[in-house]
């Protein structure tokens, strides 16, 4: 049973209706004290709640009811409703314990689809079973240690949902890999699959990127384009570096996210789009959202589940693994007979440290190959072609004292140029940040090549 909180009895009304028609039980009440006579006496499956009853717009009302409700059915999901011009309460009420929030007027395909998602997700999580474990598709996922099995049993709990996820982990441990698979493990696996790179998108083009444009609707538009999340219509659209995202950007993808309507430039008819969200970070958002650089309500959006990926050092017995997939994989694309490692090439490659992780090491692997032209490797092979991460930037601290951060960036940038003679894939890799990233640095700092 679905139980719906609301003073206006046109939304009631509104919200049975639709609930009834899609199949849900439903009880309606106007108010807390009514709410907390039925949560007593028997326990709803979720509530639909408002933010606010009688005059107040505080919304001090609903967050003491919601709080009262998780006392006593702590496991039973809430989705707050709150005007957009409130929507800071929602956060109020994310932080209480809710499961989710929609703004009022809602989208009601978006509405039941959060529905859906909550009593998939609100069952004690369990282990995949073995029909799961079996059909679950690993794609190019290479791996056996503890720490990739158990990013791997969470994908597969939850990738048939329709929960927004949040991929993070440092730079190079292969989070495109993992929101490949949960699109290819979910029902939207025939439709597409979206990739955005939000570190490569500057502020001026963010609206025609994702919403698309008609033509004329700015001095460049010689022709309509398709914007990303019409792209990624009834699929998955991946948003990588979201912790770049400007923050006026941020509130453009909160509304389209929080809707699922958009609006193309040149075009003020609203569209609808069916999508569902996989982010990807190596930053700390949630220090982001302290600092206030990152939305705290477009964070709690996106990340309804959060998937952690272990850095390359912490999964160490996969290296092996991993090389002999690259090595296998650059043999079939440049038509070369098959690598073997020694012995002692193995141990080699599983004791560097890898700031790059995973794309330090293919990096590697492929390049000692091309190099070496033999076809057994040993550890002077790869010790040759190891690009070193030495100690030099702790003696260079001193240096940098009483500049800014963006001085102090913008210096290290220069130096790491200088340190690998403006190979920007190995710069890339030594800063911790995809190219992409670089070059808006590079814009950003107007540094010429």
């Amino acid at each position: 049973m679905i139980l719906i909180i609301d003073d206006d009895s046109a939304v009631r009304s509104s919200l049975s209706f639709m609930l009834k028609r899609a199949g849900y039980e439903v009880q309606t009440v106007p108010g807390p004290r009514e709410a907390m006579e039925v949560v007593r006496s028997v326990a709803p499956d979720l509530i639909l709640m408002d933010m606010n009853f009688t005059l107040s717009t505080t919304g001090e009302e609903g967050l003491t009811l919601l709080k009262q409700v998780k006392i006593f059915r702590p496991e039973t999901p809430v989705i707050l409703m709150t005007a957009w011009g409130s929507i800071q309460l929602a956060v109020q009420g994310m932080q209480a314990g809710a499961f989710d929030f929609i703004t009022k007027p809602w989208n009601n395909a978006a509405l039941l689809q959060r529905i859906e998602t909550a009593f998939q997700l609100s069952g004690t999580p369990q282990e995949p079973t073995q029909e799961q474990s079996d059909s679950f598709d690993r794609s190019h996922i290479i791996g056996r240690s503890q720490g990739l099995m158990d990013v791997l049993n969470t994908i597969a709990r939850i990738a048939k949902t329709n929960a927004s996820v949040l991929i993070t982990g440092e730079s190079g441990t292969g989070k495109e890999l993992i929101a490949e698979a949960i699109h290819i493990n979910s029902q939207r696996a025939k439709h597409p699959f979206v990739k955005v790179n939000l570190g490569g998108i500057s502020q001026s083009l963010f609206e025609s990127e994702m919403f698309g444009h008609k033509k004329g609707a700015f001095t460049d538009a010689s022709a309509d384009r398709i914007g990303r999340f019409e792209m990624a219509n009834k699929g998955t659209i991946f948003l990588d570096e979201i912790g770049d995202l400007d923050p006026s950007c941020q509130v453009k993808l909160l509304r389209v996210l929080q809707d699922q309507t958009f609006e193309v430039l040149g075009d003020s008819r609203p569209r609808k789009t069916d999508i569902r969200v996989v982010s990807a970070t190596n930053a700390d958002l949630r220090k982001m959202v302290g600092e206030r650089t990152f939305r705290e309500d477009l964070f709690y959006r996106i990340n309804l589940i959060t998937v952690k990926l272990p850095a390359l050092r912490e999964r160490r017995e996969d290296i092996p693994l991993l090389a002999r997939h690259f090595a296998d994989r650059q043999a079939v694309t440049n038509g070369l007979p098959r690598t073997e490692f020694s012995a002692d090439a193995l141990q080699f490659l599983s004791r560097l440290p890898y700031p790059g992780n995973i794309r330090e090491l293919k990096n590697l692997v492929e390049r000692t190959i091309l190099v070496s032209g033999k076809p057994l490797l040993d550890a002077s092979d790869f010790d040759a072609q190891y690009i070193r991460h030495d100690d030099a930037r702790v003696t260079e601290g001193a240096a940098l004292a009483g500049m800014t951060l963006d001085e102090i960036e913008r210096q290290t940038i220069l130096q790491a140029l200088d340190r690998y003679k403006g190979n920007l894939s190995q710069v890339a890799t030594a800063l911790g940040i995809s190219r992409a990233a670089l070059y808006r640095r590079l814009e950003k700092y107007n540094i010429t090549m």
